[in-house]
């Protein structure tokens, strides 16, 4: 498995299983099917209702738990110090682990500079070994960074083809922040899977086209974190360290980029209202 060393010189898995929106009643087999297909990079989140499923896998996968990388997310509803602090405990205790590898401020939103101040001490006192922030817009980020004690190792941000990041990836750059994307398929938006671009590279290499979307986000520097609860599908993505795409192609995926969200943004007060409801 290829690694990416974040800012503090820990060892990041540059491809990982994510959980999002995987039911509790599956969770368990899902993380344990990754991890018996080789993933050793578990990405969950508070809001998505599986932690305690995801230790579960955790705990009797059979593999040693400094082989595995484990992220989750504090969310909104839990911002500002105390709030963050607690909430920490709380899913360290759901992912019965001593320690977590990297722990993000989910939304820029409710108290976040208290939330990360949690997070700082967690990292301190050597419970977090990264800490970081998701969803922050490059404005937000700069800000962020420019009065943060501790700088963050990662950023995980909307990224696919179709929305490729490359203003906000050049600021994280000299940030020092590591690039990492969430939905690396658009979930299938905007005819994803039948994109004809897409379609003619893979016949080319004899891959699927979702392993051309990955490997295109590999080799621009991006972490990935592809979710399926099909093992077969799992093992595909899992499949990308085999071939390169050429420069030529790199450029021509390159010209997919719509340049904006197939989801939200975080300008529409309409959505800072929704998701800053979601308890």
């Amino acid at each position: 498995m290829e690694t990416i060393t974040l800012n503090n010189g820990v060892k990041m898995p540059m491809l990982g299983f994510g959980v999002y929106q995987i039911d509790p009643a599956d969770c368990t087999r899902c993380v344990l099917d990754a991890i018996d297909v080789g993933y050793r990079s578990i990405d969950t989140a508070q809001n998505y209702q599986n932690e305690k499923e995801v230790g579960d896998a955790i705990r009797s996968c059979g593999v040693a738990r400094d082989e595995l990388f484990i992220t989750t997310k504090i969310w909104v509803s839990n911002g500002g110090y105390e709030k963050a602090k607690e909430s920490l405990r709380a899913s360290m205790e759901k992912l019965q682990t001593p320690y977590l590898d990297l722990v993000l401020v989910h939304q820029p939103f409710n108290d976040y500079y208290g939330t990360y101040r949690a997070l700082t001490e967690a990292y301190k006192a050597g419970l977090v070994r990264a800490i970081g922030v998701s969803n922050f817009y490059p404005d937000r980020l700069v800000d962020f960074c420019k009065f943060a004690e501790v700088i963050p190792a990662v950023n995980q941000v909307e990224t696919h083809v179709y929305q490729q990041q490359k203003k906000a990836h050049e600021i994280m750059e000299k940030l020092g922040v590591q690039h990492e994307s969430w939905g690396p398929f658009a979930e299938g938006r905007k005819g994803f899977f039948t994109n004809p671009v897409l379609l003619e590279i893979a016949q080319k290499y004899g891959k699927s086209l979702a392993q051309v979307a990955l490997r295109f986000l590999l080799q621009s520097g991006v972490v990935v974190i592809p979710k399926s609860v099909r093992k077969e599908r799992m093992a595909e993505n899992f499949d990308v360290f085999d071939f390169t795409l050429t420069q030529a192609d790199m450029d021509t995926i390159r010209t997919l980029d719509q340049g904006e969200s197939c989801f939200f943004s975080h300008y529409d007060p309409d959505i800072v209202d929704m998701i800053t409801s979601i308890p």
